[in-house]
């Protein structure tokens, strides 16, 4: 059997999409990743459905793995002609082992690449507005393990040398050692007002700053609670401007945002939010099930070619409907002539990616407007229009289009299925006042969490509501919540600026 390879792979600082693309590639093509608990775990979307996965948390207690251990499971499934993907927050090698792994790769013959990472340093100092050089008055850096080996006789530090340092120090791991730190760079000669800052949770929604004086790092940084990871810099740049802190100062940051679609989309609204300085609550409360194999939809398909109009009122109807044409072996070419309506933007994006261009989109994103915009835009009298749609749909589409002459075939192409996700969790965080907005991006949605979610525990709580349009909001209002937010484009990504617009505003 021929050997495997295996891949040091950075998984930077926290934040999931900082991954560089070479160790995202790295990842899809793993047949297993061995993962730090540092490492965000939404990066193991790109691994391949049936990749194992090996996590391997190096903290002390039980269920921890020892650096000796993890070089054997590394070895042992390179062996056995995997290809391998370690997995390691920040960069491999800057205090990372990543060298100790390397070294045990090279003594078993084993081919290896690194991969390198965005190491925490830069990323907390500039997720924090923080500059590590400054052509001005710093042009200098050093960075410096805050805890060294264990088994280390003497230590490998030059505090001499950090004290009288004219730059910026960075010290990893530092925070079990924070009163050594101070004192050893106190004693050595450092002045004492030395501007300090301590970057704990960098790139995430629970990132914290302080800035404060060498002096009085400890009793603040005690003061504030601050706690792994974190990292503390040393030097004038540490006294940055707060104005710089472009992270920290997003409408958004740090507000816990529950989104209630189904598994996928909140993933995809989870990343969005991420990207807003925000925190995601994934509480699904449905699942999107296709029904293309039901008779309804296959009839519609058997007269597909006499249609003049197809309409997609979703883009999930869109994604489910090319699922199909696929496994029958057919693609975009089926729809010909035909016209093609889309119920909004996202829906003609989805459209786009296969190749088709939506000849009618209403500005305003529902059915009803849907409906109305399309008999002004063609005259659909005696034409033969198609419905994809879901199970669910009401009758406004429907309606109006008979009313102005057309033929009208509907199909259903999904169901939308409640789902029951962690009811007790969520109602536990809403207790504590850890939920600041709920999303709703559809009727369906509401009535499956409200089925789960007490309505007199989110009112009481002042819990911000958020809907993505007028038919969602109707439907709070049924179940007697009070809509705050509604998104004046009636799609997830317009119910995301309409939160930050309303918390900008706050």
């Amino acid at each position: 059997m021929s050997k495997g390879k295996v891949y040091l792979v950075g998984a930077g600082p926290g934040r999931a999409d900082l991954i560089t693309v070479c160790g995202m590639k790295a990842i899809a093509k793993a047949d297993c990743v061995v993962c730090d608990k540092l490492a965000n775990p939404a990066l193991l979307k790109y691994a391949s459905a049936d990749a194992e996965i090996i996590h391997v948390p190096k903290r002390i207690g039980k269920g921890s793995f020892g650096q000796d251990q993890i070089n054997q499971i590394i070895v042992e499934k390179a062996l056995a002609g995997k290809t391998v993907v370690r997995l390691k927050g920040g960069d491999p090698c800057i205090f990372g082992r990543g060298a100790e792994e390397a070294k045990v790769l090279v003594q078993a013959g084993i081919e290896f690449e690194i991969v390198p990472g965005i190491t925490a340093a830069i990323a907390a100092a500039e997720y924090s507005g923080i500059m590590l050089t400054d052509r001005n008055y710093n042009s200098q850096i050093v960075f410096v393990t805050g805890r060294q080996a264990q088994d280390k006789k003497e230590s490998s530090i030059d505090w001499d040398l950090l004290a009288k340092f004219r730059g910026t120090i960075v010290f990893y791991m530092g925070m079990g050692n924070i009163e050594l730190i101070v004192s050893r760079l106190i004693d050595n000669g450092m002045d004492e007002n030395t501007p300090t800052a301590i970057v704990s949770n960098a790139t995430t929604a629970d990132q914290r700053v302080l800035q404060t004086k060498l002096n009085q790092l400890v009793a603040e940084s005690r003061k504030g609670e601050f706690a792994p990871p974190a990292l503390i810099i040393v030097g004038q740049t540490a006294s940055s401007d707060l104005s710089l802190n472009w992270f920290m100062n997003k409408a958004m940051f740090g507000r816990n945002i529950v989104v209630t679609r189904d598994r996928p989309g909140n993933a995809d609204s989870a990343e969005k939010i991420a990207e807003r300085g925000g925190n995601a609550i994934e509480f699904a409360t449905i699942a999107i099930e296709p029904i293309t194999e039901g008779n309804e939809f296959l009839r519609a398909m058997e007269k597909f070619n006499s249609f003049d109009w197809v309409v997609f009122t979703s883009v999930n109807g869109v994604r489910i409907f090319f699922d199909f044409l696929k496994t029958a072996g057919k693609d975009s070419r089926v729809f010909g002539p035909m016209k093609i309506a889309a119920i909004g933007k996202r829906t003609a994006w989805q459209l786009e990616k296969f190749g088709l261009k939506a000849d009618f989109v209403p500005e305003t994103f529902t059915s009803k407007d849907l409906g109305a915009g399309l008999v002004k835009f063609a005259d659909v009298r005696a034409k033969e229009v198609l419905l994809l749609r879901s199970e669910l749909a009401n009758k406004d589409l429907e309606d109006i289009l008979v009313a102005s002459g057309a033929n009208i075939t509907k199909t259903s192409v999904y169901d939308i299925k409640p789902v029951r996700s962690d009811a007790q969790g969520l109602q536990e965080q809403i207790k504590a006042g850890g939920v600041d907005c709920i999303t709703f991006a559809s009727p369906s949605a509401v009535s499956s969490f409200f089925e789960q979610i007490d309505v007199e525990l989110v009112k009481s709580h002042n819990v911000i509501i958020a809907s993505v349009g007028p038919v969602t909001s109707a439907k709070l209002g049924e179940v007697g919540i009070d809509v705050e937010i509604q998104a004046a484009e009636h799609t997830m990504d317009g119910l995301l600026d309409a939160t930050e617009n309303y918390y900008t505003r706050g």
